[in-house]
């Protein structure tokens, strides 16, 4: 009880008071000297030069139009020979911050709905009706089974569905890739940026950027920086892809626009970087259900009325455009809060040292000698005099 007592008597009635010592040691004042200069270079070279710590901040606001272009021709049996322009192979017209090229794919022409034989699976093969379940539509299914087990060619039968005939045939898709000429065409991305706090926006097509110079340009990595104009084939090289193993089963790629912006400087400096990569990046020990593709069809009835549809699995690549990036200019806030980060911080030099004098040198119980002097309450000093 008498210690307790004792320790909250320290505790209430003790003060203490910093005391400077000067301590004549090479050792501990080049170590001194040498934390404070790393202290230094990190608040001026780090804090304020590489981040920039006496500007404030803001981050960016964009929006993004992308306008392709490029006409290409085909010829076979099933299509004969036949145009293809921006309306035939950007599906849908307009996006948001992306676009969809289709390079490739399965058309199966003439639909209607009937009853037809399914295509050959694990689940479709059959011998007899026995075989095939009335009213069964598996995940994988073209169309509701009737139940019965009728011929899919010669040799083979399926069971039945009812279903738009004759059903679609995706096994083989083609190669090369149907469209393989998209490598030429060409994406103008329109690129507006805005920063609120700081009311300064700004476009990827730069001031000095004419007509007649966005009608014969083109980017390049080196020689052409800043034209907003892409190649496809050059943006999956840049990515460091094959436009045709990409353009055959589709994939995702990303045009990735850096704005970074130091308002202290003229406006001309604000420049946008252009990077890209593949966003569906593959894994070649799993390639399981790799690409980009989906279905649509269109709709026409012939003389008769009767309704038909012209059913295309669109293999391809969607461009999605990242905007990402930060502005920063002088502040006097985020200048002082700093200065005083970093003032605070060469406190740390002198712990450090004290640690070491105190507890790790072999003078250690003279310098703590030095460094704490233990002195009694004067006015009780005073009043055992008085009493004597």
């Amino acid at each position: 009880m008498a210690g307790c007592c004792a320790v909250l008597g320290a505790f209430l009635f003790e003060y203490d008071t910093p005391r400077i010592v000067l301590i004549r040691s090479r050792k501990v004042g080049l170590m001194n000297r040498t934390v404070q200069l790393l202290i230094l270079a990190y608040v001026i070279g780090w804090v304020f030069v590489w981040e920039k710590g006496y500007q404030e901040t803001d981050s960016v606001v964009s929006s993004v139009t992308v306008k392709a272009k490029g006409v290409t021709m085909t010829n076979t049996s099933k299509l004969g020979f036949r145009i293809w322009d921006v309306a035939d192979y950007v599906i849908p017209a307009q996006e948001e911050n992306s676009v969809f090229i289709m390079t490739n794919m399965v058309i199966t022409m003439n639909q209607t709905q009937g009853f037809c034989p399914e295509i050959p699976g694990k689940t479709t093969v059959c011998e007899t009706d026995a075989n095939c379940t009335a009213g069964s539509a598996g995940t994988h299914s073209s169309g509701v089974a009737t139940g019965r087990c009728v011929s899919f060619n010669g040799t083979l039968k399926t069971c039945e569905v009812a279903a738009w005939c004759p059903v679609e045939d995706d096994t083989e898709v083609p190669k090369p890739a149907f469209l393989k000429a998209a490598e030429n065409f060409t994406l103008l991305v329109k690129n507006n940026i805005w920063y609120p706090k700081f009311n300064f926006s700004k476009r990827n097509i730069l001031p000095n950027i004419t007509t007649a110079y966005l009608k014969t340009c083109i980017y390049d990595a080196k020689t052409d920086p800043f034209c907003p104009i892409f190649r496809l084939g050059k943006i999956v090289e840049y990515a460091g892809h094959s436009f045709q193993d990409i353009a055959t089963e589709g994939g995702i790629m990303g045009i990735q626009i850096k704005w970074n912006c130091n308002l202290d400087r003229a406006a001309s400096f604000c420049l946008p970087r252009y990077s890209f990569r593949r966003l569906d990046t593959r894994d070649t020990a799993h390639n399981v259900s790799p690409g980009y593709n989906f279905r649509f069809a269109k709709y026409y009835s012939d003389p008769n009325g009767a309704e038909h549809r012209t059913l295309i699995k669109a293999y391809g690549i969607r461009f999605d455009i990242i905007v990402f990036g930060k502005a920063g200019k002088f502040d006097i806030i985020p200048t002082m809060i700093n200065i005083g980060s970093g003032l605070a911080l060469l406190g740390v030099a002198t712990v450090l040292c004290d640690v070491i004098v105190l507890y790790c040198m072999k003078k250690r119980y003279y310098y703590r000698e030095k460094k704490y002097k233990y002195v009694e309450d004067y006015e009780q000093g005073l009043g055992n005099q008085m009493d004597q």
